[in-house]
């Protein structure tokens, strides 16, 4: 692949990495759970990787002009993102230094990760709106090759910011738990907002 295509995928990739959404919502609040930001931020890069490989191996466009499909989607993942929403909002974390709670676990929080970014459909989409566009039918890679090669790119962009998110929220929210219980508070309400207008999309978009 030529390196100039490469440099303005990641560039795009880049802008909306740093964009605030459920992805920070949820690696904040792993952060203030401790050692818990490593499993979160490895679910979430799995939950793209699937995407990813989806989008490559043709299934995407399938899935995308298939209504009901699509529809079970949107619905799984608002489901699934208020759920976490609430619950974090019901529950906020309250982080002792350097300890993760004894209810986390490494499994629970990379299954969680996977299902906050693969069951976005906002995130599906996205993915499938925008890596075709940086293909080149011309190149010696197939294309399925490069879908996938720009797939790890934005994944890498990710893992990267992802982690410096949930770390800085680590170490500056661990010192001050009402400021820890304030962002938990804030982070739950995020990703149940983001829940409530998914859900509103939809109602709109079959009315």
């Amino acid at each position: 692949m030529a390196i100039g295509i490469l440099a303005a995928f990641w560039a795009v990739s880049f802008l909306l990495v740093i964009s605030p959404g459920m992805d920070w919502a949820y690696t904040i609040s792993a952060g203030m759970r401790g050692r818990m930001v490593l499993p979160a931020v490895i679910g979430l890069l799995i939950g793209y990787l699937i995407i990813t490989a989806i989008i490559a191996v043709g299934f995407g466009v399938l899935i995308s002009q298939n209504v009901i499909i699509m529809t079970s989607i949107t619905a799984l993942g608002t489901i699934y993102l208020l759920w976490l929403g609430i619950n974090t909002l019901r529950h906020p974390s309250v982080p002792q230094v350097g300890e993760a709670q004894e209810s986390d676990s490494w499994s629970r929080w990379a299954i969680r990760g996977v299902g906050v970014s693969g069951l976005n459909p906002k995130g599906f989409i996205l993915f499938f709106a925008l890596l075709p566009q940086f293909t080149d039918p011309a190149a010696s890679w197939p294309i399925a090759a490069q879908i996938m090669a720009l797939g790890i790119v934005h994944i890498i962009s990710c893992g990267v910011i992802y982690l410096l998110v949930g770390y800085c929220s680590k170490a500056v929210l661990q010192t001050s738990p009402r400021a820890a219980r304030i962002v938990s508070q804030f982070s739950g309400a995020s990703m149940t907002a983001i829940a409530l207008l998914l859900f509103a999309d939809q109602i709109l978009r079959h009315s």
